[in-house]
């Protein structure tokens, strides 16, 4: 498992409906926003790439996934700037695979 709920454990307070809502949220949106981000990429646009990688980043945060959080930010700072993008080819696979793999455990743990 590579993921934790502790942050949003914390932040529900006990109120199950609240942890179900977050996952449910981001089963919903990074999925979405993956395939975009691998789009921008595929594009090479900069600004795309750094506006995905920065809305995914909080969601990954929120789940405790902190390679994956690190991976999200460095593709976010080198989406910064034009002439990284062979860099951010080649750290884009690790985060997909996260995502996809906790999305995978998310679905099977929580039966959505």
């Amino acid at each position: 498992m590579i993921y934790n709920l502790d942050k949003i454990n914390e932040m529900a307070e006990g109120d199950t409906d609240f942890v179900l809502s977050v996952i449910s949220v981001f089963l919903e949106e990074v999925p979405e926003d993956l395939r975009e981000l691998e789009a921008a990429i595929g594009a090479s646009n900069y600004d795309q790439v750094y506006k995905l990688a920065h809305k995914i980043k909080p969601n990954v945060d929120l789940l405790g996934m902190e390679q994956t959080r690190a991976i999200a930010l460095e593709i976010e700072t080198l989406g910064k700037s034009e002439g990284n993008m062979a860099t951010i080819r080649d750290r884009f696979p690790v985060l997909k695979r996260d995502v996809e793999q906790v999305i995978g455990e998310l679905q099977k743990d929580f039966d959505v």
